[in-house]
């Protein structure tokens, strides 16, 4: 019996290798970002990385909101998705539920049109996400079956540390996730937040004084899980912060002993929340 082909669909979030949605066949299906004059730009369509933090720090105080896809949203990638590759199976992995109700929409959208669809919470996001999808890839292009994908995925989920650094308290207080007076403490002490992704949700995990000291705490975490192996997917992802991710990309690939996977500008709906200046890496520790 063959087996059927199985596409794939993720959203805006992966931050995924430039080029590599179109190389593959996968559909992209973009959260939206929303500024308070009503101008209104779909992550990665309309709005790039590169022309985002401009216009972030232009805004002011007049940060944007992030909204997530909307039904329709799905039920349009999936309908052409399923015309281009009739009988197929789609594979939708998808920003941590914990973070997003992005993968609950998919779900709605997948039993509405009752196909052969299945929506897949990543427990992740950016690159955390994104390697999920180089995985799915991988083992389609072996010829897997969708279980045996889905159950890798399960256990790369519980095995990938992504951590971001922010380089400034700002956003995180315009955004109403912290109050002034410790956005106030910590720009005066310089105190920059090391947040990682844990069961699917942001915590905080150790908070240093420079850029500089937040890369060997997050290559140093990363070595620790290894724990003397290499990793099976790697990457940096970065907000307006080249030079820095560079000398991230670095320690890693001499640490680690592997080439990244990924090293990307992290989109507009992570870049809301996090500002410019967010130094960030993924390691699968599997």
């Amino acid at each position: 019996m063959t087996e059927k082909e199985i596409r794939i669909v993720t959203d805006s979030t992966a931050d995924l290798p430039m080029g590599y949605a179109k190389d593959n066949r996968i559909a992209v299906i973009p959260l939206h970002v929303n500024f308070p004059k009503g101008d209104s730009y779909r992550d990665g369509v309309d709005l790039s990385a590169k022309d985002f933090y401009p216009m972030l720090l232009a805004a002011g105080d007049a940060i944007p909101k992030t909204s997530t896809p909307t039904k329709e949203d799905f039920l349009n990638t999936y309908s052409k998705v399923m015309n281009e590759s009739p009988d197929c199976q789609i594979l939708s992995i998808h920003i941590s539920g914990g973070l997003s109700s992005t993968v609950s929409v998919a779900e709605t959208a997948a039993r509405e049109l009752a196909a052969d669809i299945y929506p897949f919470d990543s427990r992740n996001i950016s690159f955390g996400m994104g390697l999920q999808v180089l995985e799915a890839v991988r083992m389609c292009k072996e010829g897997a079956n969708l279980k045996k994908i889905l159950d890798h995925l399960q256990l790369v989920s519980t095995h990938t540390e992504t951590m971001f650094c922010l380089n400034t308290l700002e956003y995180l207080h315009k955004g109403g996730r912290i109050g002034k007076a410790t956005a106030f403490i910590g720009s005066i002490l310089n105190i920059k937040p090391i947040i990682h992704v844990k069961d699917g949700v942001y915590e905080a995990f150790d908070k240093v004084r420079s850029q500089r000291q937040a890369i060997q705490k997050m290559v140093d975490h990363g070595h620790s899980l290894l724990g003397g192996r290499k990793p099976l997917r790697s990457g940096v992802i970065h907000g307006a912060c080249e030079t820095m991710a560079e000398m991230l990309k670095t320690k890693i690939e001499e640490t680690y002993g592997r080439v990244l996977d990924c090293f990307e500008e992290t989109g507009a709906v992570i870049g809301v929340h996090t500002g410019p200046g967010t130094l960030g890496m993924t390691v699968c520790h599997l």
